[in-house]
């Protein structure tokens, strides 16, 4: 487990087949660094697991850092402040890049944003948050 989910790991988008696997962005949670008195003290993040086509029990890869954090002053601040949480995802086949996504997210539980996400040609051979006998 990666420091910007050590409080909670939740679900995210719908998962997305791809050349890797299947895709998902799920969020997690961790307490912000500093928090100020009187102020909410956690933050929302989101990341990128990508699951075996086969065998989807299995975890290919798993961000060791966040893909999404709240740095917007939309993120920050709102009903519920330092939210970014991942809920849909759209693959752009329109553009004719199927490797492009756009994810969809709550913005501090008050707006909706979308942010791009460019799957890479390959996987990193390293860096993944689960031990090597959760991966493939």
């Amino acid at each position: 487990m990666s420091p910007w989910e050590r409080l909670k790991i939740g679900a995210g988008t719908p998962p997305v087949l791809t050349r890797h696997g299947w895709l998902i962005v799920y969020h997690g949670v961790s307490e912000m660094p500093q928090a100020k008195q009187g102020t909410h003290p956690l933050c929302y993040s989101a990341g990128v697991m990508v699951l075996s086509k086969e065998h989807p029990q299995l975890i290919r890869y798993r961000s060791t850092e966040p893909v999404l954090t709240p740095s917007l002053p939309q993120e920050r601040d709102g009903t519920v402040a330092n939210v970014v949480f991942p809920t849909g995802i759209d693959r752009r086949d329109d553009l004719g890049t199927p490797d492009r996504f756009d994810i969809y997210y709550g913005m501090a539980d008050n707006r909706i944003g979308v942010a791009r996400l460019d799957l890479p040609e390959c996987l990193p051979a390293t860096g993944g948050a689960d031990s090597p006998e959760a991966r493939i």
